[in-house]
């Protein structure tokens, strides 16, 4: 059922807590299922992502997603972070079943949503970077009815 990169992740989940100072924080949510994800992100005056962590309230999958995000950031430019996709995670993952794949979706909108506050605190604009909704339930329908 789970690849055994999501049982790694789910049993030893890299980069969990929180960041003193971070430079930007996202909480997403799903209301359907009751998953909370926060990411911590430090990024550095050249846009970089030196540290990123996380807290996630959720299931197995949820914090895997939320531990291997985390890992596709670190290092990354503001940019390459945003082009961090729920694809990219289950990918990096091996794989997620199919009623797991909001999971992912969480990890993506955390990234989005801590990027989000970055940009807010140092009033600049993340090209291609949208408000980011807080509740995933949301998203998934209004792409459902678009």
């Amino acid at each position: 059922m789970y690849s055994e990169k999501v049982m790694d992740h789910f049993n030893n989940p890299r980069n969990v807590g929180e960041l003193e100072n971070p430079s930007g924080v996202g909480t997403v949510g799903n209301a359907k299922c009751g998953d909370i994800m926060r990411m911590y992100l430090d990024i550095d005056g050249n846009g970089i992502i030196q540290e990123a962590r996380f807290k996630t309230f959720g299931c197995g999958a949820a914090v895997a997603t939320s531990s291997m995000a985390t890992e596709l950031v670190k290092g990354k430019t503001i940019q390459q972070a945003l082009a961090v996709t729920n694809r990219a995670v289950m990918e990096a993952l091996d794989g997620l079943p199919p009623a797991k794949v909001h999971c992912s979706l969480l990890a993506e909108e955390a990234i989005h949503a801590a990027l989000w506050d970055y940009a807010q605190k140092h009033g600049i604009v993340i090209e291609g970077l949208e408000k980011p909704v807080s509740d995933i339930e949301e998203k998934t329908q209004e792409e459902e009815y678009s």
